[in-house]
């Protein structure tokens, strides 16, 4: 294969923006209409997440073990969608179909097999990866709504009971699908570490215009089934090894794998740890009962809710944003490690901050999400899973 010639084809297809994915889901559809059922009534994140990800095998193609990395991670996760052999003949019959359509007079014979056998050896990758994970966990696990709490009119903690235990550690994320959406898939963060009997917090906050998040909020029972992903995501996990003092900023339901994370250390090694709850406004401070009591007899542990949108007389809660009250009592220090966690504007906000105050900013001192790589989070390894 050349992967120059692969890499300026990809480029002038992509340059057609969102009528690449529609072209390509239209031809898959009406080719394959057997199909159709494994995705949502709604395509728009669906076409984002196709763009993503061949973006982001092109970019690699010359770098092949985090190319296959990234490969085979796709073919453990679409398991959960029930992805068989037969499926990638027709998303590569679709694929072949779409570049040629675009590049008209530039699709030569040559760039014709070049993406063939590019796209035989991701589908081998994929295939062979899904079926190892197969012989170590399942594609998705049941999980019953043991508990729906509303904390406010945007917010509710859901506790759900999978079927079997699912192995995760604490700041990891899994992808959620319920029947109020079928196909839908969104990512949570459990809001706990491990427990002996199983069950998983989920702080679930209402996206407005959101496709999954409202009908979890509003609509979901006691009672009723959701099904869970795999644990993605390494980025606000605390290593074994690591021992340094911690600063957690969370905005809103970000508190959630920050809390867990919290629940890790209080349980293994406590070291100084410093909470910020950011939040807009008093009513919006849903968790702060149990991170109070979760404070009390820990004199290692210090939490700091903080309220941006109006005055408060509560002592206790601070005014201004999470990081203009974290930046009030903390100075940057070599045994200090920040984790932030919020919306994409939250964490990008934090970070300008940190970074004016004088703060170092490398992901050695500042750990946070990727939310430039959102298009697609495909599913670790298995040995990460139950590791």
């Amino acid at each position: 294969m050349d992967v120059d010639r692969l890499r300026a084809s990809w480029a002038a297809v992509a340059a057609h923006g969102a009528q690449v994915p529609s072209y390509f889901y239209s031809y898959l559809f009406i080719a394959h209409e057997e199909v159709r059922a494994m995705f949502p009534a709604g395509m728009s994140d669906q076409r984002v997440k196709l763009v993503t990800a061949l973006g982001e095998i092109v970019s690699n193609v010359d770098q092949p073990e985090r190319l296959v990395r990234f490969v085979e991670a796709l073919g453990r996760d679409h398991r959960k969608f029930g992805a068989e052999v037969a499926h990638y003949d027709a998303v590569g019959e679709a694929l072949i179909a779409t570049l040629a359509h675009f590049l008209g007079e530039d699709w030569t014979p040559a760039l014709a097999d070049d993406w063939t056998a590019a796209f035989g050896v991701i589908a081998r990758t994929m295939q062979d990866a899904a079926a190892r994970a197969n012989q170590v966990s399942p594609a998705f696990w049941m999980a019953e709504v043991v508990e729906h709490s509303r904390r406010n009119a945007h917010l509710a903690v859901i506790t759900v009971l999978p079927e079997s235990r699912i192995h995760y550690q604490p700041g990891q994320s899994v992808s959620v699908e319920s029947h109020l959406r079928p196909k839908v898939w969104r990512h949570f963060s459990p809001a706990n570490a491990p427990r002996r009997d199983g069950t998983i917090d989920l702080h679930v906050s209402s996206i407005p215009g959101g496709e999954l998040s409202p009908a979890l909020v509003v609509n979901l029972r006691k009672g009723d089934a959701l099904r869970i992903g795999s644990p993605i995501g390494d980025r606000l996990t605390l290593p074994a090894e690591e021992d340094r003092d911690l600063l957690l900023i969370a905005g809103g339901s970000g508190l959630a794998p920050l809390k867990a994370v919290l629940e890790q250390v209080a349980s293994t090694r406590p070291r100084p740890v410093t909470l910020v709850m950011g939040v807009r406004h008093s009513r919006d401070l849903y968790d702060l009962d149990s991170l109070v009591a979760l404070a009390q007899g820990r004199p290692w542990l210090t939490v700091r809710p903080a309220v941006s949108h109006e005055p408060t007389a509560d002592p206790g809660v601070e005014l201004g944003d999470a990081v203009d009250v974290a930046l009030r009592y903390e100075r940057p220090r070599n045994n200090l490690i920040t984790y932030v966690c919020g919306s994409d504007p939250m964490v990008r906000g934090t970070l300008k901050s940190l970074a004016e105050a004088g703060w170092p900013t490398n992901p050695d001192a500042v750990r946070h999400e990727d939310f430039d790589a959102r298009g697609y989070r495909p599913s670790p390894a298995p040995a990460e899973i139950h590791g």
